[in-house]
């Protein structure tokens, strides 16, 4: 018998621009320091280099990320074990784009920052940072049921466990990279056998009510539609109360236009600002970034 024909690998390279100012090296300092992201990716400072895996269209890829030599903005090399298509590519690159903030516009933030000297020493240090968000608003809708009062260990083996179980692998320079499953694929998965994969029937029978609600939403509205409608279409999602609300809403739609008050925003004005910040003067500080209120809360806790 003839041995089996190696998989054909397909290559597309993209450029993915970036508004300036953009410091990719910030994004991968905060990539690394995440816990929720601990051995999902590999974000190498020297070599100022992102490798991770998605899935996209039915299609597995994987992507390097590097600082463009000129210019704003990363050159992206997509590889995958079949032809990549325009729509793939294009999705790829949108989704790319998105995760790392490649377009948000800093240049409010840094304009009231020079009004609040507390908040512009922080603005100054992270200065080119844009928020790196979870690789999508779904994989951060399952991880936010996860994560409620377990370890954060418990909370990792047990997204594992549905990213091994959908197999989206795809092997690149001797490294072994998952992608986390789409809605549909978890759809396909019964609640028994959701929690027969994390251990725990509870997290299970919220997962499995979300998954099957998320599919009827659109992306494209959670990300830029009515504030007050996407954050009410939100909350109606099993398992998700106002803190993991918001925690999807921003670090995961990038909606940015609100902020919630609670002891880890008070923690982190408190440092910045010097003095404890209550909740009426932490939404007077808050309005005045007004839209952009999500990235100065964001900012207080990654340099505060």
């Amino acid at each position: 018998m003839p041995a089996p024909t190696a998989p054909h690998r397909s290559t597309v390279t993209l450029h993915l621009p970036a508004r300036q100012p953009f410091d990719f090296g910030a994004s991968l300092a905060f990539i690394g320091s995440f816990p929720a992201m601990t051995g999902q990716q590999d974000a190498e400072q020297a070599a100022r280099t992102l490798t991770l895996a998605l899935h996209e269209n039915g299609t597995t890829l994987a992507a390097r990320l590097i600082a463009a030599g000129s210019g704003p903005g990363l050159n992206c090399e997509l590889t995958a074990e079949r032809p990549i298509d325009s729509a793939t590519a294009d999705a790829a690159a949108d989704r790319l784009s998105f995760y790392l903030g490649l377009d948000d516009d800093l240049a409010p933030l840094h304009a009231a920052a020079r009004r609040d000297p507390a908040f512009q020493r922080i603005a100054d240090r992270l200065r080119g940072y844009h928020q790196v968000k979870f690789p999508s608003p779904f994989e951060l809708l399952c991880w936010a049921i996860l994560c409620q009062r377990v370890p954060m260990p418990v909370a990792r083996t047990m997204k594992q466990a549905l990213v091994e179980t959908v197999g989206n692998r795809i092997d690149l320079d001797g490294r072994e990279l998952w992608a986390f499953p789409d809605a549909q694929q978890l759809a396909a998965l019964s609640e028994a056998e959701l929690a027969s994969l994390i251990g725990n029937q509870r997290k299970a029978g919220f997962l499995h009510g979300s998954i099957s609600r998320w599919l009827d939403l659109d992306e494209g509205f959670l990300r830029s539609g009515d504030y007050d409608e996407v954050r009410e279409r939100v909350l109606a999602l099993p398992g998700i109360g106002p803190w993991s609300a918001s925690f999807l809403l921003i670090r995961g739609l990038g909606r940015m236009e609100h902020i919630a008050y609670d002891r880890e925003a008070a923690r982190a004005a408190t440092r910045a600002y010097g003095h404890p910040v209550d909740e009426p003067e932490f939404r007077r500080l808050a309005s005045g970034y007004g839209e952009l209120q999500g990235y100065w809360a964001h900012y207080l806790r990654v340099g505060g």
